[in-house]
């Protein structure tokens, strides 16, 4: 195969490839071997081995001839950028077929840009960030455990007054000077007290109420409120409790706890694995704290372009982790946006395109770090990280789907790989 590149501007790569007579007729073989497994072929059985002259006879020589073209410019083109050493940020084109005998094509890839970054980088010095899990977070992370698992149970006392982390259900109506305001009125809302999802005064002025009382209260509206028709805005709301629910808190019981994490702990051992697991986050968010820090001074000495397709990709995968954490918290996107009155495209302009921006930048600094520091992760540090992440795991079906999700030449395995060699870079700027 015959490699011919031009750089174009824009981080595009032009690529005049010409593929070998004898390997036209291996992928004719290959383009044969296919129809004969998957081809319904009259008086021959699907999945049967199909002669070949049969299988030419069926589909016509300019038919097969076409297929293997197609099979050899995939090859072609993956060839080609292994060859060249070239990672595609977007789907490639196909320019051009220059002639189908021999077999000679022209390719645009969009390839990451080039990024410079000056010497002095080596003479970045940075701390380690320092960190501990105090017991009053170790409590706060059982108290939020118990207010997922609390469930609720009816109240049929009349006279029972409703207490924080209580189930009510309620109208209400929301007024300014006397008038109905639009997006106030809620019937049979089912609030819990003290879980601060409206807005803030409001539950307050619910609790010790009764069942079937009815309240009349001003609410004002905080000034960064996300709907600005309401920012600053003081309302005065009619509730009415419709019925009260009793929260029934879990105990923390061996029983309770192998059902959160499938390990037999009992409380004290429970809150010695919290422990962990906190100091595992908090490790994480000062390695993300650092990482951040070190690409804030490479910036300053990088010179960098990203290019339309390059940035939109990347506005697109931050979009996704938002609708994704959005989901999570039972958010629909399309109410949350019309609340900001924002369509999709404008959202992404005015809330997603720098945080993609910064994202990039700091990948392709860290990206071309590892390149001139020519850092590598063994296959031995790639089996100990692995092994770390399914140690946090009981639940025999979750440890085999992660196992199979780790395996060489995955996706997860290439980005974990990608992420320990960025880690190991980043270290290396921190004492």
């Amino acid at each position: 195969m015959k490699i011919t590149r031009n750089n174009l501007e824009k981080s595009i790569v032009e690529l005049i490839v010409e593929e070998t007579t004898e390997n036209i007729a291996k992928s004719r073989q290959k383009a044969i071997k296919h129809l004969q497994k998957n081809a319904e072929v009259k008086w021959f059985r699907k999945g049967s081995v199909i002669p070949e002259n049969i299988i030419v006879k069926q589909f016509w020589e300019e038919y097969i001839n076409r297929m293997a073209i197609d099979f050899s410019i995939d090859t072609m083109y993956r060839d080609s950028l292994r060859k060249e050493g070239l990672i595609p940020v977007a789907q490639w084109e196909i320019k051009e077929i220059i002639s189908e005998s021999p077999l000679i094509i022209k390719i645009h890839v969009e390839v990451l840009p080039n990024v410079e970054i000056k010497d002095t980088y080596k003479k970045i010095s940075l701390k380690k960030k320092e960190f501990s899990v105090s017991d009053e977070e170790i409590q706060n992370a059982l108290n939020d455990i118990e207010k997922r698992f609390t469930k609720f149970e009816k109240n049929e006392d009349t006279e029972y007054k409703a207490q924080l982390w209580d189930r009510v259900s309620i109208d209400t109506d929301g007024f300014e000077n006397g008038k109905l305001l639009d997006n106030t009125s809620m019937k049979n809302y089912p609030l819990v007290l003290g879980s601060n999802l409206l807005v803030p005064g409001f539950e307050e002025k619910i609790a010790w109420a009764k069942t079937w009382e009815e309240l009349e209260f001003p609410v004002i509206f905080p000034k960064d409120y996300h709907n600005s028709d309401f920012a600053w805005k003081e309302t005065n709301f009619k509730v009415k409790v419709n019925q009260i629910e009793v929260a029934v808190k879990p105990e923390f019981t061996p029983e309770f706890i192998k059902g959160l994490r499938w390990k037999d702990l009992d409380l004290e051992w429970f809150k010695s694995l919290i422990r962990e697991e906190l100091l595992d986050v908090k490790e994480s968010n000062a390695r993300l704290d650092e990482e951040k820090e070190l690409v804030d001074e490479l910036i300053k000495i990088s010179t960098l372009d990203i290019w339309e397709k390059l940035l939109k990709n990347q506005i697109e995968k931050v979009f996704s982790e938002i609708k994704q954490n959005m989901a999570q918290d039972w958010i629909k996107v399309a109410d949350y946006l019309e609340s900001l009155k924002l369509d999709e495209e404008q959202y992404k302009e005015n809330h997603v395109k720098d945080v993609a921006i910064i994202r990039l930048k700091w990948e392709l600094i860290l990206n071309k770090l590892a390149s001139l520091e020519k850092m590598e992760v063994s296959d031995d540090e790639m089996m100990s990280e692995i092994e770390k992440i399914l140690s946090k795991f009981e639940n025999p079906e979750v440890l085999e789907r992660l196992k199979n999700l780790y395996l060489p030449d995955t996706k997860y395995y290439s980005e974990l790989k990608q992420r320990m060699i960025y880690r190991k870079i980043i270290n290396s700027f921190f004492a």
